[in-house]
């Protein structure tokens, strides 16, 4: 962990090994990051003051083919994008997490209790108490932290805002309480299992593990507890193609009903 101003310094105005791998090598687009990392940082100083903190990065995704396929095991080609959810955090001593999102009401949840509220359901505040919670039944450390985070997963674009979100959770409760050891699959399980039974959204396993692994991947849902994934050796830039994203103007939000029954549906 290094001390706000450490990170800032080590951003380096955004060349450096860890931008260009997420970001690429644009400069226009290393700065525009380098820019929206110092600001959280200043947010992040300002909120919880000048502490050791960590860095994080959570990608969204998209499905290049097989939509849907994970509720009837089958296989799917997905792949992360650039646009990510990036966050400021450290430990805080409590057993409180308080967490400001850029442009959302702050929120807290208090770790005294882990079992999942109805009063919570469709908040993000369910997400985080339902991560905490699978991690703890399955042996790992949790505790109380603070963090900031700036959403570059626009909300109902299709990219799976909530998954990556899940996934950043998933990767500060592995970081600051458990050396990182949660493996990148287990935690997309964790926060399917969240997002199905704290949240209240009955949603596949693919778009958490595609935000947890990065790059394109193919996975194997023949055996859901154990998805089969491997990475992909495509390089989109060289071949000339583009992945292009449409805002529709469309949401998600009264569609649970709907989309619990696929399965049945598939």
């Amino acid at each position: 962990m290094s001390s706000t101003e450490s990170l800032i310094a080590r951003i380096n105005q955004g060349d450096n090994k860890a931008f260009r791998a997420l970001y690429g090598n644009d400069p226009a687009e290393l700065k525009k990051q380098a820019d929206r990392y110092t600001s959280l940082l200043q947010q992040f100083r300002t909120s919880f003051g000048d502490v050791e903190a960590e860095l994080f990065s959570s990608p969204g995704r998209t499905e290049i083919g097989g939509n849907h396929t994970d509720h009837n095991y089958g296989r799917v080609l997905a792949g992360a994008v650039n646009l990510d959810n990036a966050a400021v955090a450290a430990k805080n001593g409590t057993h409180t997490i308080r967490i400001e999102s850029l442009g959302y009401p702050r929120f807290e949840v208090d770790l005294s209790s882990l079992k999942a509220d109805k009063n919570e359901q469709f908040t993000s505040a369910a997400l985080v108490r339902g991560i905490c919670s699978r991690m703890k039944e399955l042996g790992y450390n949790i505790g109380g932290f603070d963090a900031c985070i700036d959403g570059g997963v626009p909300k109902g674009s299709g990219l799976s805002s909530s998954a990556s979100f899940e996934v950043l959770i998933g990767a500060m409760v592995s970081v600051l309480f458990n050396q990182g050891k949660l493996d990148p699959i287990q935690n997309a399980i964790i926060g399917q299992y969240s997002e199905n039974n704290y949240f209240g959204k009955p949603c596949g396993l693919m778009d958490q593990t595609a935000c947890a692994m990065g790059g394109l991947i193919t996975i194997d849902f023949k055996d859901p507890s154990k998805p089969v994934v491997k990475k992909v050796n495509f390089d989109f830039v060289a071949t000339g193609f583009a992945l292009v994203i449409t805002d529709t103007g469309g949401t998600h939000a009264d569609l649970n009903d709907e989309y619990a029954s696929l399965p049945t549906a598939m």
